[in-house]
């Protein structure tokens, strides 16, 4: 299993070829706030763990394994911002609370707020009973 920080660049590199068709080092860079030269010492690291394919001054692709990691990790960054919205965490903070929280649960715990989702999108109404509990209590 990729470590946190290899998590990130493999969500990065996915969102990434799927916006664009392609990744480079500066994209990474910008969107994770890193120096290229880091981005250029993980890309490395990710091809000779077979997540990527690299060549050097021709780029790189994601290899099956490093395509099937990505998916899986932007479906529990998407999982667990549907949480927190319908928790009614304001929005501004989703996306920090998600990245402060995604690599400290396990998938267990992701297939169980997994459940939770599924249950509160099956019925509205669910929602709009948990948005009442809230506002009482506030």
């Amino acid at each position: 299993m990729p470590t946190p920080s290899m998590e990130d660049y493999i969500e990065q590199i996915y969102n990434l070829i799927q916006a664009k068709g392609y990744a480079r080092v500066s994209d990474i860079a910008e969107a994770l706030m890193v120096h290229p030269s880091s981005v250029t010492k993980m890309v490395q690291k990710l091809d000779k763990d077979d997540y990527l394919n690299y060549e050097k001054y021709r780029g790189f692709v994601l290899t099956d394994k490093g395509n099937k990691i990505g998916k899986r990790l932007v479906f529990r960054h998407e999982l667990l911002e549907d949480f927190l919205e319908i928790i009614g965490v304001d929005k501004e903070n989703i996306y920090n609370d998600v990245e402060g929280i995604e690599h400290h649960l396990s998938w267990n715990s992701i297939d169980r707020i997994g459940d939770l989702v599924n249950y509160f999108k099956a019925d509205e109404s669910r929602i709009t009973t948990l948005k009442q509990i809230q506002e009482e209590t506030e």
